[in-house]
């Protein structure tokens, strides 16, 4: 498995105030566009088994379309219960238009 800076989508593909689900070496990851700004956090929410690319963003939260936790998008901090365990972040960059995550 390589590690480093891995291209996961077009900037295109992620419009702005949505979320893209990707994968970067077998792991789930979702991508969101908080205003033009991409950011990448785990996609299973860590209270239950449900995908974050399918919730729904209010400002920089995402919340849980099953049990409705919510998690700040930057820093994957727990905003509400029933989740009490944050969110792993990953570091993107956009090169033109390539998203890219790093894989650490």
């Amino acid at each position: 498995m390589s590690k480093g800076w891995i291209r996961v989508a077009a900037l295109r593909e992620v419009p702005e105030g949505t979320t893209m689900l990707v994968e970067v070496n077998g792991d789930a990851v979702c991508l969101y566009n908080l205003g033009g700004t991409i950011c990448a956090t785990q996609d299973m929410c860590t209270h239950a088994e449900a995908s974050l690319a399918d919730g729904f963003i209010d400002g920089d939260a995402i919340e849980c379309p099953l049990h409705q936790a919510s998690f700040n998008i930057r820093t994957g901090k727990v905003l509400n219960p029933p989740a009490t365990r944050d969110l792993r972040i990953y570091p993107v960059r956009v090169d033109g238009d390539e998203i890219r995550v790093l894989d650490e």
